[in-house]
């Protein structure tokens, strides 16, 4: 297992070094193997974080590119400075993506959906992997979508 597949692993799952270092040992150095520990170390993190108040996060607003359909939505965290980072905007804008293309009637609908980037996981696996990165619950308070002459 050589530095460079571990900064690989860390910049792909946020994960520490030792983390990194641990699931490539425990993988046998296979490098797809060890993502998916630490990913499902991070959703394991992710329970334990759930009752968690969130109270920080964004507003976040994207028009479709045709101007036919616009979402609003409201993630939460639970400081400013996991707010303000890319990676939280990044899943803000996932989501409101998601929301323009699925059109779900519901929060749990949502959440339930496949992901359309990458359909092995749910929306609420991609929340949960953001929690596994930052260390703190996320939420998706509430969102809405709006689309022309609907």
């Amino acid at each position: 297992m050589d530095i460079e597949t571990i900064k690989k692993l860390r910049k792909e799952t946020g994960a520490g070094v030792m983390d990194a270092k641990k699931a490539l040992a425990e993988s046998n150095g296979d490098y797809e193997a060890a993502k998916k520990i630490i990913m499902d170390k991070g959703l394991a993190k992710a329970e334990k974080r759930a009752d968690r108040e969130t109270k920080e996060g964004i507003i976040y607003s994207y028009i479709h590119g045709n101007g036919h359909v616009g979402v609003l939505l409201e993630l939460n965290c639970e400081t400013s400075f996991v707010a303000q980072t890319d990676e939280f905007k990044n899943l803000a804008h996932e989501l409101a993506l998601q929301i323009a293309s699925m059109a779900p009637e519901t929060l749990d609908d949502l959440l339930k959906q496949a992901y359309i980037r990458d359909t092995s996981k749910t929306v609420e696996d991609l929340i949960k992997e953001l929690i596994g990165k930052t260390g703190e619950n996320i939420t998706l308070r509430r969102f809405k979508r709006y689309e022309l002459g609907a």
